[in-house]
């Protein structure tokens, strides 16, 4: 059996001779992205169980309690600002600098909401038992 070598094979060849190393090692990684994304795939086709819309939500967390106060007062003082980003950044720069007495009654807050979420599902898994 023969092998030979097509066009395609020896230009690249020569484009990798032409190319500087950084760019070799940037195209190994794209290799190794590619192989895992194809993976990825795979785990995607499984059929997952379907979300059942009267499950109760989750509660927030403490900070993300905060945010929605903080939200409010950062709307007043900046009009101009849409950007959601950046209301995001500054809640967390403010966030970061409160003291735990500062925090404690979001906190609180997120806490009671946590004992409320608690009873729903309770509530929830028994329905799903009946």
């Amino acid at each position: 059996m023969k092998v030979t070598r097509g066009k395609g094979a020896v230009k690249k060849d020569k484009n990798e001779v032409v190319k500087p190393v950084e760019d070799r090692a940037a195209g190994k990684r794209k290799a190794v992205l590619k192989a895992s994304r194809s993976s990825n795939k795979r785990t995607k086709n499984v059929k997952s169980a379907k979300k059942d819309p009267n499950k109760p939500k989750r509660p927030p967390s403490a900070f993300f309690v905060f945010l929605e106060e903080f939200r409010k007062v950062y709307k007043q003082e900046h009009p101009n600002v849409k950007a959601v980003s950046a209301v995001g950044k500054a809640g967390g720069e403010k966030w970061k600098s409160l003291t735990d007495a500062e925090k404690a009654p979001f906190e609180a807050k997120a806490a009671k909401r946590k004992l409320d979420y608690e009873k729903l599902m309770t509530a929830y898994n028994k329905k799903q038992v009946d």
